[in-house]
């Protein structure tokens, strides 16, 4: 095996059964692959298996093509789902920005200096606020006002944009707007917002001054996949902070800008690496 192989990741999951394991190792030696790691699951709760494999060995075009000839007929004997993506490939991410910027400031800057393998591809806001905050960067910035009167029209020009950009993966970094049930549909798996809280408590407007008014002794932050049910999609990525009496409602503020950046990032690099699995309600997150 050369050293300049690249590596693959293969995610794979299906209903769970006896001999999954030895049936992906087997794939992956009559076909020359190497796993490099390896990552499973069964969840018993809802009978699902979950794998991510890395793989090297096989940069050969027919050596991935005798690959996925093996996943798809092990795919009609199991009813698999399997996906296989280039492991030093970015994520065409497209941001939404509302009026505050920290959370897609991080997500940039932790792309830039290599730490996310994403690629930012646009901003997209609701407000002209950010576009001279952002400029620096050299992304387009697209504002598209939304109102009650003008959301369809506006959803419509957000989808065009994904299109255009050819973004995979779409963040609500502090996007002030609730999209509708459609587009919650169109971006099933591949929409990730930041809730300002450790969902499911204190949802809503000000939700820092309601944990403040309950003395609550400490906040967080919540990354999740976007459903139409508001907030209550799967859940990626939660980080939390002790507070106590003697923060301020503009102490939990700041503190939770923090938590909001850090929740996100996490979600967002792990979507990236392809380590998320949809499971139901819930996400298998593999580390």
């Amino acid at each position: 095996m050369a050293d300049q192989d690249p590596s693959y990741i293969l995610r794979f999951s299906c209903p769970d059964r006896v001999g999954l394991v030895a049936d992906l190792a087997r794939v992956m030696a009559e076909h020359g692959w190497f796993i490099a790691a390896s990552r499973t699951y069964g969840d018993e709760e809802t009978g699902q298996f979950f794998a991510r494999l890395t793989l090297r060995g096989g940069a050969e075009k027919a050596a991935m093509a005798g690959l996925e000839t093996a996943l798809t007929a092990l795919s009609s004997d199991t009813a698999s789902r399997w996906s296989i993506h280039l492991q030093s490939e970015p994520i065409r991410t497209l941001l939404l920005v509302s009026k505050s910027d920290h959370c897609a400031n991080t997500l940039i800057q932790a792309a830039r200096r290599g730490e996310l393998p994403i690629e930012p591809v646009a901003l997209v806001s609701n407000h002209p606020d950010l576009g001279p905050a952002f400029s620096h960067f050299g992304l387009p910035y697209h504002q598209v006002p939304v109102t009650a009167d003008t959301k369809a029209g506006a959803e419509a020009r957000l989808f065009e944009l994904i299109d255009q950009t050819g973004a995979e993966l779409i963040v609500l970094a502090r996007y002030m707007q609730v999209l509708s049930d459609d587009a919650c549909q169109r971006l099933r798996g591949r929409c990730i917002n930041i809730h300002h809280s450790f969902l499911p408590s204190f949802k809503g407007a000000r939700p820092y001054h309601q944990a403040h008014a309950r003395g609550v002794k400490m906040i967080g932050a919540t990354a999740h996949y976007v459903t139409a049910d508001l907030d209550e999609g799967p859940i990626i990525s939660q980080v939390v902070e002790p507070v106590d009496h003697g923060h301020g409602p503009a102490d939990l503020v700041r503190i939770g800008r923090h938590l909001e950046a850090t929740a996100l990032m996490r979600a967002v690099k792990a979507h990236a690496e392809h380590r998320i699995f949809l499971n139901g309600r819930k996400t298998v997150v593999f580390q």
